[in-house]
């Protein structure tokens, strides 16, 4: 096998779990809607995921790493609304 086929296998794989990295939040974001309480969760967990997504999407923008930095804006996308929801249903 050739190293392009390599390569776009291993591409392949990269974004299909940057994908499913991303689809993981879901589960989250529909439970806490649905209950409409967040006190189980850590607000420090997903507030350090969010800022931890951001730095990673603009290390890979600075190194045109153009996968890894769209992969992650998609994780931060499903992962800031839970983040949003826990301080918006938290009981303080």
């Amino acid at each position: 096998m050739s190293q392009v086929y390599v390569r776009y296998f291993i591409e392949f794989i990269f974004c299909s779990g940057m994908l499913l990295k991303a689809c993981l939040f879901l589960p989250q974001a529909i439970k806490i809607f649905k209950a409409k309480k967040s006190e189980e969760l850590s607000l420090l967990t997903f507030a350090g995921l969010n800022i931890m997504q951001i730095l990673t999407v603009l290390h890979a923008y600075f190194h045109k790493d153009y996968l890894l930095m769209f992969g992650t804006l998609l994780g931060f996308l499903f992962c800031f609304p839970v983040t949003y929801m826990i301080v918006l249903y938290r009981k303080w």
